[in-house]
């Protein structure tokens, strides 16, 4: 690793609270279904990201620590279980991801609703941001999500073009700029966001022209952070992206227009993301 990669892990404050609390309600997060490297962090300031629909997921990106098998049935009371969380842990933003479910006719669209609704209803001064997948390319499950009205709807591209059959497969470059700008023409006023991993072999030329597309789709906010090899098994390393690459992405960025960027190594989707959000 080099020195720019390397930090203490923050174990303190809240930490063991708000592991104990995701135990005991039986809620997963991607902090740890991903290995996020910000984990430490996130739970020692009293805060995670909620993992929803179970911790297994149907594809197998080759980037992504989530275990892929056949995932189990929806829990219908998980809902109510993570607006508690949120409620226990007061959290003024709230960040919903969940696991691909291509297995379900409807993507698990109606699920993320029933989340949104138990959270807004338990805690309604909490700013709700959803990082969802792309449905399958299924749009009535898009607009599913959207009209529960989140505060911020997120969903990464991850990745450039050329690179997509290796490090997503099942996924669709063009699919996943459609989810955006669906969003985007029926909630014109909704912010979108997306984020990509650098550090997989992709060309400086190459993510730029990423921006614009997803500018071109209407996405308002944008995450860049360093690809992590979260196992043996997985997609290796091909570049550890110096920080001053990453201050330079987020100037081109912010000259496309972007209304808030994210750009360092540690970033992550829903790193910092109420303090982004509020920008």
């Amino acid at each position: 690793m080099p020195e720019w990669m390397k930090r203490p892990i923050a174990r303190e404050g809240s930490y063991d609270n708000v592991k104990q609390l995701m135990d005991r309600l039986e809620l997963h997060t991607v902090c740890q279904s991903a290995k996020c490297p910000n984990q430490g962090e996130c739970f020692a300031s009293g805060t995670a990201t909620f993992l929803i629909m179970g911790d297994a997921c149907t594809r197998g990106c080759r980037f992504c620590a989530v275990e892929t098998r056949v995932p189990g049935p929806l829990d219908p009371d998980e809902p109510a279980r993570l607006a508690e969380a949120v409620l226990v842990l007061r959290i003024k933003h709230a960040v919903i991801t969940t696991v691909t479910r291509d297995d379900l006719p409807d993507g698990g669209a109606a699920h993320f609703v029933a989340v949104i609704e138990a959270v807004r209803d338990a805690s309604p001064g909490t700013r709700i941001e959803v990082l969802t997948s792309d449905f399958g390319g299924n749009l009535e499950s898009v607009d599913t999500v959207a009209a529960a009205l989140p505060d911020v709807f997120n969903h990464n591209i991850e990745t450039v073009p050329r690179l997509y059959e290796s490090v997503r497969p099942g996924a669709e470059y063009a699919r996943s700029l459609r989810v955006l700008a669906r969003v985007k023409e029926q909630h014109p006023g909704m912010p979108t966001k997306s984020g990509l991993m650098l550090g997989l072999g992709e060309t400086h030329e190459e993510v730029v022209t990423v921006m614009r597309d997803l500018r071109e789709a209407g996405c308002e906010m944008l995450t860049l952070g360093q690809y992590l090899r979260p196992s043996s098994k997985h997609l290796p390393v091909a570049e550890f992206v110096p920080p001053a690459e990453f201050d330079a992405l987020a100037l081109e960025a912010e000259a496309l227009g972007f209304s808030a960027v994210a750009s360092a190594p540690f970033v992550r989707s829903s790193y910092h993301a109420g303090e982004m959000a509020a920008r």
